[in-house]
């Protein structure tokens, strides 16, 4: 069996645009006429760059080579150009690549791609979703959800009555080009207005989730995290810039609130790192971006080794939440994954089949290989036309 065709879809995200402003899908197709769908996590370049990464990678070392030697394929885009270091672009091109040869072996073999990676150990997967704006306000518009206590906390009745046990929140406002940065008293008293409002609205029906985005120095981590602590946070999120792993460890014994980190790093290598600096005791992969489902198996592994656990990222589209869940199903040290509500509106739409919900958590399904088909047309009829990065940063200093 050999790769014989690629395609990409650079795919526009309509509003509200929870998950991003588009979504990067990458195709295969067997000389048996098998296919495999990926998705490319990132946010560097433009799109249209990365499509034309994705098409020189894969005439390089997918085409003509057996979709079974994802390995063999890893190591080769690792190392291409005499690099053989972490790179965060060609991460995440890598990832979606593999993700789709994974899609291919499972329907291949005709099992989920979970059972050919230890199998399933969980029969249902725990779920935690931001808390966003309703649907017909985009996600990137001002609205009181993101500064009022009040509507937060409303925000979170209404995920906890749909099923969540767990909700989450970047108190904190922009991120920038600039951070770390120490937390402006008004910054830090708004968050714990709107933990408190939202720890007496769930009680302990759900955990709490503090997002922030490497915005501050660790002094300054440190003093933000002890006013959340009365509120028992799961987790306080990338506390640090994401390369600064000794930094994550001086936040991590700074406070009792668990360090969660990891969607902007890529490779076993860097997740190592974290590890061994004791920046982090939960990890946040992201399959579209650190290497690929083999490669976040590995990271798991390593998170195991230690008594970490994972959790990993969803900020993009439904390809990666469907290799998300493979690996959480086979994985011991699962705690929750990142889902964007439901999963409804444009990422149903983009799949021929829904990904499964039932009272907050997510079924993992029992088709083979990644268990979702990509919608074409749907994919075809919402082309990207912005001039925008997936996300994008402050430029100035946040004062």
């Amino acid at each position: 069996m050999k790769v014989v065709d690629v395609r990409t879809f650079v795919v526009g995200n309509p509003p509200p645009r929870f998950g991003g402003r588009y979504f990067i899908f990458v195709k295969l197709t067997t000389d048996s006429g098998v296919t495999g769908i990926g998705e490319v996590y990132t946010a560097s370049v433009s799109p249209q760059i990365v499509t034309a990464m994705v098409d020189e990678v894969a005439a390089r070392h997918v085409v003509d080579h057996d979709p079974f030697h994802v390995e063999a394929l890893w190591r080769e885009v690792y190392g291409r150009g005499y690099s053989l270091r972490p790179d965060l672009t060609l991460g995440g091109i890598v990832s979606g690549l593999e993700m789709a040869c994974w899609d291919i072996i499972g329907k291949e073999c005709g099992k989920p791609v979970y059972e050919l990676l230890g199998g399933r150990v969980h029969e249902t997967l725990r779920a935690y979703t931001y808390l966003y704006p309703p649907r017909d306000v985009d996600v990137y518009a001002p609205h009181p959800v993101y500064t009022e206590p009040e509507a937060a906390a409303a925000a979170a009745v209404t995920e906890v009555q749909r099923g969540f046990t767990a909700v989450k929140l970047d108190p904190v406002g922009r991120y920038g080009v600039y951070d770390g940065r120490q937390p402006a008293l008004e910054e830090t008293e708004l968050a714990v207005a709107m933990l408190k409002a939202i720890r007496d609205a769930v009680g302990t029906r759900a955990d709490i989730l503090v997002g922030t985005h490497g915005q501050f120095t660790p002094s300054g981590a440190i003093r933000f995290a002890r006013r959340l602590e009365p509120y028992d946070p799961l987790w306080f999120e990338e506390p640090t810039p994401p390369d600064r792993y000794e930094e994550m460890g001086t936040v991590a014994r700074g406070t009792s609130i668990p360090i969660a980190a990891g969607e902007r790093l890529t490779s076993k290598y860097e997740f190592a790192k974290l590890l061994a600096a004791g920046g982090a005791s939960i990890l946040q992969p992201n399959l579209g971006r650190c290497g690929g489902i083999l490669e976040g198996k590995k990271i798991a592994t390593l998170a195991e080794v230690h008594g970490a656990l994972i959790a990993p990222h969803l900020y993009c589209g439904p390809i990666v939440a469907a290799a998300n869940i493979q690996l959480a199903t086979c994985s011991p040290n699962f705690l929750v994954l990142e889902s964007i509500q439901d999963m409804g509106g444009f990422h149903a739409d983009l799949l021929v089949q829904p990904l499964r919900f039932e009272s907050g958590r997510i079924v993992p399904p029992t088709e083979p290989g990644l268990g979702v088909e990509l919608n074409e047309a749907v994919a075809l009829a919402h082309p990207y036309t912005g001039t925008e990065l997936h996300l994008e940063m402050r430029e100035g200093p946040v004062t």
